[in-house]
C-alpha cells in the first residue's frame, strides 16, 4: 500500500532516505522533548525522528495518509493527529509544554506555516524543515536585497534563522518544478520585543506593502506626527531597515502615542 501525492494538498514526498536523515538531524534537541512533524505523508522523515530521544507527533490533513501512517507505524499510535495543522490548537497535546517542529512542508501552506510559529513562538523553541528554496532563503536573508521582507523580519525578530542546505527536485514524488531549501529557526534567549508587538507587526507589514516608497510615504496610514517625521529614519526604504531598526521604528511610534 501507498500512498498517492495529492495535488490539491501541494504533496510532494520525500522518497531519499540520506535527505530524510539530514533534515532529521537539522534539530538539536536541547530545550524540549516532544517534537511534532508537520505533513508527514508516508512517514520517511518520521522513521528518521523516531531514533530520536524526543516524543515524536505527527500532524495530517490527508486521511489516506493517516491511515497508512497508523498501519505501518504502531510506536505512534495516540501521536498521529488527523487535523489542519493551520487550525489545529497545539495546547490540545502539548499544554505550556516547550516543543520543536519540522518536516517537509506542502508549499502552497508553506508561508501560513510560518504565521502560525509566530503566533505560537511562546511554545516553540526551534523549528527546522523544508520549503520552496526561494521562500526558505526569503526568511533567512539580511536587510538590503530585494527579497528581504515581512517574513524576514518577523521571524527574525524572535528566531536566529540559518539556510542550511539545497535539495533537489528528484528526491520527492513527484518532482516539484523548483530546488527546495532547509532552514533552522532557532527562539532568541530574549525574544520579548522592547514596543508594542502588535504595532511592529503592523508597521512591518505596512512598509512593505509599498516598498518601493520611502517609509515617510508607506507608513502615512498611520497618521504620524510631523515631528516624528522629521527622523531621517523615515528617509529610508523599507528593506533597507534591520531587523532592530524596525523594533525602534516601533518603539519611536509607539512613543509619539500614535493611535493605530
Amino acid at each position: 500500500m501507498k500512498v498517492k501525492p495529492k495535488k490539491y494538498l501541494g504533496q510532494h514526498f520525500l522518497n531519499d532516505l540520506s535527505t530524510a536523515q539530514k533534515v532529521a538531524d537539522t534539530l538539536s534537541f536541547n530545550g524540549y522533548k516532544k517534537v511534532l512533524e508537520i505533513g508527514p505523508g508516508m512517514g520517511v522523515l518520521t522513521n528518521n525522528l523516531l531514533k530520536k530521544t524526543v516524543e515524536v507527533f505527527v500532524i495530517e490533513i490527508d486521511s489516506e495518509s493517516v491511515n497508512y501512517l497508523k498501519k505501518h507505524f504502531n510506536i505512534l499510535s495516540e501521536n498521529i493527529i488527523e487535523a489542519d495543522v493551520l487550525k489545529y490548537d497545539f495546547k490540545n497535546i502539548f499544554g505550556d509544554e516547550q516543543f520543536a517542529i519540522t518536516g517537509n512542508f506542502p508549499y502552497n501552506i508553506s508561508t501560513q506555516i510560518v504565521f502560525k510559529l509566530l503566533q505560537c513562538r511562546n511554545m516553540i523553541p526551534e523549528f527546522t524543515g523544508m520549503f520552496q528554496k526561494e521562500v526558505a532563503q526569503r526568511i533567512c536573508v539580511k536587510e538590503g536585497t530585494k527579497t528581504y521582507g515581512i517574513l524576514s523580519v518577523l521571524v527574525q525578530a524572535f528566531y536566529k534563522a540559518d539556510y542550511l542546505f539545497t535539495v533537489s527536485p528528484e528526491v520527492f514524488t513527484p518532482p516539484p518544478k523548483v530546488n527546495s531549501g532547509v532552514l533552522r529557526l532557532k527562539r532568541k534567549n530574549n525574544f520579548i520585543l522592547p514596543c508594542d508587538e502588535k504595532l511592529f507587526f503592523k508597521v512591518v507589514k505596512t512598509a512593505f506593502q509599498q516598498r518601493r516608497k520611502t517609509l515617510r510615504n508607506s507608513l502615512k496610514t498611520l497618521d504620524l506626527s510631523d515631528n516624528l517625521k522629521a527622523n531621517t529614519i523615515f528617509d529610508k526604504r523599507p528593506e533597507h531597515l534591520s531587523v532592530e531598526s524596525f523594533v525602534n521604528l516601533a518603539h519611536i511610534i509607539e512613543k509619539d502615542k500614535i493611535k493605530i
